[in-house]
């Protein structure tokens, strides 16, 4: 069997695994954030916690195109630009700017490592070794032009609303929780995850492969449930929260 069948292989696995996850997490909401629980073990500290799930990522990713695969050509650039842009904000930015010194499991931590890993080693090898390469031609193909336009929105939505969170906990201190207000918040629960979905689409549009397709329908698998979750908890903490406002797709959930 080549490598592109093995790798297509456990792709199609990877996104099965995505759908039983999707299901698990309905039921049980990852112990942090405001969701943090005793009983799964020994802890870190938010900000490590962040720096050693995320960071992978970045650097399997980077590790592909630089090293492993043929010398990457100017659309894999700019595909390792968007990759970058989102793990080198989520890896090292975001995690320097928590004011918070909540603790989070070290069994999550390593459930993080791992998909990233896993994730980043499907996408990158996908770009980096079996493409056969993009032409520079893909630049102006409508998939790449929409996903690129699509990822971007999305990561302006994300950081937008990350940034009306920090405010949040700047005004009242770690820990501290209240009604978010402005930009997509108006709209939905948890915008900056609403935003993630739409990088990871427009990701999976841009580039047109079963790698990309599988991180859009891990994102969704993780998200969602905690999205709902999410919601809930504003409800019930805060009585008059808005009865308009959808869990993480404006209108619709």
């Amino acid at each position: 069997m080549t490598a592109l069948g093995v790798h297509e292989i456990v792709t199609f696995a990877w996104i099965g695994l995505a759908v039983v996850v999707l299901v698990m997490l309905f039921f049980v909401s990852a112990p942090y954030g405001r969701h943090s629980r005793a009983g799964w073990g020994p802890t870190l500290g938010s900000r490590a916690g962040w720096i050693l799930q995320e960071a992978p990522a970045a650097f399997v990713m980077a590790t592909w195109l630089l090293f492993l695969g043929w010398p990457p050509g100017p659309v894999e650039i700019v595909f390792l630009a968007m990759w970058e842009a989102h793990y080198l904000n989520r890896s090292f930015v975001f995690p320097l700017r928590i004011r918070s010194e909540r603790r989070i499991p070290i069994t999550v931590v390593l459930m993080a490592m791992t998909f990233n890993l896993v994730n980043g080693w499907i996408n990158g090898q996908w770009l980096g070794d079996l493409s056969g390469g993009y032409p520079l031609s893909w630049l102006a193909d409508p998939r790449f032009i929409v996903g690129a336009a699509i990822f971007v929105a999305g990561f302006a939505i994300n950081n937008h609303s990350a940034a009306i969170l920090r405010s949040i906990r700047e005004r009242g201190g770690p820990g501290a929780y209240e009604i978010p207000r402005g930009g997509m918040f108006e709209m939905v629960s948890c915008p900056n995850y609403l935003g993630e979905l739409i990088e990871w689409t427009g990701w999976a549009i841009a580039t047109w492969s079963l790698a990309g397709l599988s991180f859009a329908v891990w994102t969704a698998a993780n998200l969602l449930p905690r999205a709902l979750a999410n919601h809930r908890w504003y409800r019930q903490k805060f009585p008059d929260y808005p009865a308009r406002r959808k869990a993480i797709i404006p209108f619709v959930l």
